[in-house]
């Protein structure tokens, strides 16, 4: 038999892409985000996204440089940094349509779309103005009970971007660290799910408990897998590396009225990945980054 080969390079991943798309970004805040293959975007000619994230600079970085229509989320943050910078320019100026949803509401989308079901009730959202402000409906329970629940949508994406320590060929991951945050979903609630990565290897190893724990999604849900050393940064990637946080205040720091994104793109985005790599270190600079302590 033919040995399953889904390694592709990020502008092949990108090309798979297409303007309008529901795109989905994995990880959480400034922590495990597929920046990789974000600045690749930026890079490209996509635009007219609706982007779902549980948001840190992915969001930010596209909503300022015109990606996005419309911006679904639970939050955009960069954690010591509360507030995403670019993002809040980009509301406050009317830039991008929003939905924001509670945290438990835009998980619980997610799993809607993941189980093929329309939507599913939950009391997360109740007694708060998020249901009206976001054109959800509400349920009655069938059962003696008659309990009124909010019918949290599907969030289906048409596509999905994660960022994982190891994956393999056929589309084995492994991600690491203490909270993985709720990439599974993300992986089954899309259409198609393009994984970044810090290692690409021939075939995965499973020989502890630890690394079949660490396959968060079997591999028929991923369709490419792309190699790329250093890409959650300036995201932080435990337990590999932590967040540039002096890079992170920079970008913020450049969000002060004027706020010229063109200039910023320059150093954080970069004309090639190669490029933007060596501007903060190369491997060697991201590997050094310390974990945050909380």
């Amino acid at each position: 038999m033919p040995t399953i080969d889904k390694t592709m390079d990020p502008a092949a991943v990108v090309s798979r892409l297409r303007s309008g798309m529901t795109l989905g970004i994995g990880g959480w805040g400034p922590r495990r985000k597929p920046m990789a293959l974000v600045r690749e975007i930026l890079r490209s000619d996509l635009e007219d996204l609706v982007l779902v994230s549980y948001g840190g600079p992915d969001a930010g970085m596209l909503c300022a440089a015109g990606k996005v229509r419309k911006l679904v989320f639970a939050f955009v943050s960069l954690d010591e940094i509360p507030l995403e910078p670019w993002f809040r320019k980009s509301r406050e100026a009317g830039a991008v349509d929003v939905l924001e949803l509670d945290e438990g509401m835009f998980q619980w989308g997610l799993k809607a779309a993941a189980l093929s079901l329309p939507f599913l009730p939950t009391r997360v959202g109740l007694g708060t103005d998020l249901p009206e402000l976001g054109g959800l409906k509400t349920v009655t329970s069938p059962y003696d009970d008659g309990e009124v629940l909010v019918a949290m949508p599907a969030l289906k994406l048409d596509a999905a971007l994660i960022h994982v320590h190891r994956a393999d060929r056929r589309g084995n991951v492994q991600a690491l660290g203490p909270d993985t945050y709720y990439d599974e979903w993300f992986a089954k609630a899309a259409d198609e799910c393009f994984v970044s990565c810090e290692e690409l290897v021939d075939a995965m190893e499973v020989a502890r408990p630890q690394d079949v724990w660490a396959n968060l999604f079997e591999r028929c849900f991923v369709t490419g897998v792309t190699e790329t050393p250093g890409g959650a940064h300036p995201t932080t990637m435990p337990p590999a590396y932590g967040w540039d946080m002096g890079w992170l205040k920079k970008y913020a720091a450049a969000a002060r009225d004027p706020g010229d994104w063109g200039a910023v793109a320059e150093w954080a985005v970069g004309a090639s990945e190669a490029d933007y790599l060596a501007s903060v270190g190369g491997r060697e600079g991201v590997a050094a980054l310390p974990l945050p302590v909380f």
